[in-house]
């Protein structure tokens, strides 16, 4: 009997052993950089003759590895390997597809401080945040591993006398999975094992930001025994080969998390038929987020300004979820920007494998640039509160940053940074409070501080995201605790982690026969 799902515990760095373990790993991780990597197609080694680097954004001048650059050639493989696949994998039991995540899942646990060691060198993530991305990659594993025997048993139908009737859930074919770098394990796990525990076929293109945490899942899932085709590991450029795999009359479904820019892109290729082509593409779309943080008057201070900075400035506030907006009531509100400045001004930056390190370096050269760009443009809306420069020149550092006295209006209250800076509104009242946390084209996470029933209750109702928290941060989201997902622009709601999720990689068949 399958155990009842249970969230895996994050590692406690204050442990010297878990602290020895994790510097081995980095050490360990440090001593292979440099490899190149092939693609993985229907089970094949296969390269390309063109190759593109990732590499350390601490250090980034540091190669991480060398990979593939795929083209449309490889698409086509690619495509084809995973329909070959196909007819085996998805008449497979449930239990078996089960069974393979949990493997899968055991073997993640056994590696975690190597998983963790590629995304604080590749991505910049800190100990805690690589941490909290193997935990959470490992949890969805599970958890979708057991939503696939719960979709597999038998489903509920109304009774009929002289019928025998059952509903069955079968899988949609091959599609693409098309993950971001911010969450280099724990989404593209999460997406890529609820398709194939479902009993599709996956394309897996991974960020070009982090190819190298993609070619570990890969191995892992490999060593679990997965068999060759099940999930295709494609990488290069976007711009070279995503259009040719996303408008693919062969690709049934697309699962994307990323920018709204892209997705918004892949939405549009989706929706078209080509020739050949036999249904409607199913899209599920993770995008954007320009998330807030309400303080009400009468809210605890401290604990509100430990929520937004953490929030804010977590993985160098490059999260969907990440509180970019604080909305704080005028009674309060000199108050807490002493209290977000202090608490922001006492954050340990530097390079992400030295384990004081809170906020480490952003994810590239591009990003830096366009952060910059609107720390700029924020010096000219608001009051600059601290940071607002670069930081260390060894890798793409930015201090984080805090603006005050800023419109609603303002370029960085509206606009979606993707970096350490957080924009403090002031408002006047608790109903503006509300009105301004809904006057964005996102809806993703959202967060309020406050001891007031009413207004809790109130912004409860009114306070329009996918994921809202009271008297918490806003970022944090558990697998099968927080099913996460947003409305407008911030994608389909897709709640990832949740009960609803899998479903949408199956499609249902209704068997009726006539008895008696």
């Amino acid at each position: 009997m399958t155990q009842e799902f249970k969230n895996e515990p994050m590692t406690d760095f204050l442990d010297s052993g878990n602290r020895e373990q994790q510097t081995r790993a980095i050490e360990k991780v440090q001593a292979a950089l440099g490899a190149t990597y092939p693609l993985i197609l229907g089970g094949k080694e296969v390269t390309t003759g063109a190759t593109f680097e990732s590499f350390n954004p601490s250090r980034k001048d540091q190669v991480v590895g060398t990979f593939q650059l795929a083209t449309g050639k490889e698409v086509e493989t690619a495509i084809r390997a995973a329909w070959e696949a196909f007819p085996s994998w998805s008449s497979r039991p449930a239990g078996e597809r089960a069974d393979l995540l949990f493997r899968g899942a055991a073997l993640m646990r056994e590696r975690r401080f190597e998983l963790n060691a590629w995304m604080i060198l590749e991505e910049g993530k800190s100990w805690a945040e690589a941490d909290g991305d193997t935990t959470e990659a490992i949890d969805f594993l599970d958890f979708y591993a057991h939503e696939a025997l719960r979709y597999a048993a038998g489903q509920p139908l109304t009774p009929l006398a002289g019928e025998k009737n059952r509903l069955e859930y079968i899988p949609l074919g091959a599609g693409a999975v098309i993950p971001p770098w911010n969450f280099p394990l724990a989404i593209l796990a999460g997406m890529t094992t609820a398709a194939i525990a479902a009993g599709n076929t996956v394309i897996l293109k991974p960020s070009s930001d982090s190819p190298g945490i993609g070619y570990q899942f890969m191995q892992v899932m490999r060593d679990a025994g997965m068999p060759p085709g099940v999930v295709n590991y494609l990488t290069g450029s976007g711009g070279r080969m995503g259009d040719a795999l996303v408008s693919h009359p062969k690709i049934r479904f697309i699962a994307f998390t990323g920018s709204n820019e892209v997705g918004l892109r892949i939405n549009e290729l989706a929706a078209k038929t080509p020739a050949g082509q036999i249904w409607i593409k199913r899209v599920i779309c993770e995008m954007g987020g320009k998330d807030f943080i309400i303080v009400d008057s009468d809210a605890d201070l401290a604990a509100a300004a430990e929520g937004i900075v953490a929030s804010a400035f977590g993985y160098q506030g490059q999260k969907c979820s990440a509180c970019s907006r604080a909305i704080i009531l005028q009674d309060v509100h000199d108050e807490m920007v002493r209290r977000i400045r202090e608490r922001t001004a006492k954050i340990v930056q530097g390079n992400a494998a030295d384990p004081a390190t809170f906020v480490g370096p952003v994810i590239n050269e591009r990003a830096m640039k366009s952060i910059l760009g609107y720390i700029e443009a924020g010096k000219q809306e608001g009051q600059l509160v601290c940071g607002g420069e670069p930081g260390d020149a060894a890798g793409f550092f930015i201090q984080p940053t805090v603006f005050a006295g800023l419109s609603p209006g303002a370029k960085i209250v509206r606009e979606e940074i993707f970096g350490p800076v957080l924009a403090i509104v002031k408002a006047k009242d608790f109903d503006e409070a509300v009105r301004l946390s809904n006057d964005t084209e996102y809806g993703l996470t959202g967060a309020v501080y406050s001891n007031n029933r009413q207004h809790i209750d109130q912004a409860a109702k009114d306070c329009f995201t996918g994921n809202l928290y009271f008297n918490r941060k806003c970022t944090g989201a558990l697998v099968g605790v927080h099913p996460f997902g947003g409305f407008n622009m911030s994608g389909t709601d897709s709640k990832a982690g949740g009960r609803d999720y899998l479903l949408l990689f199956l499609q249902a068949k209704l068997i009726s026969e006539k008895v008696g």
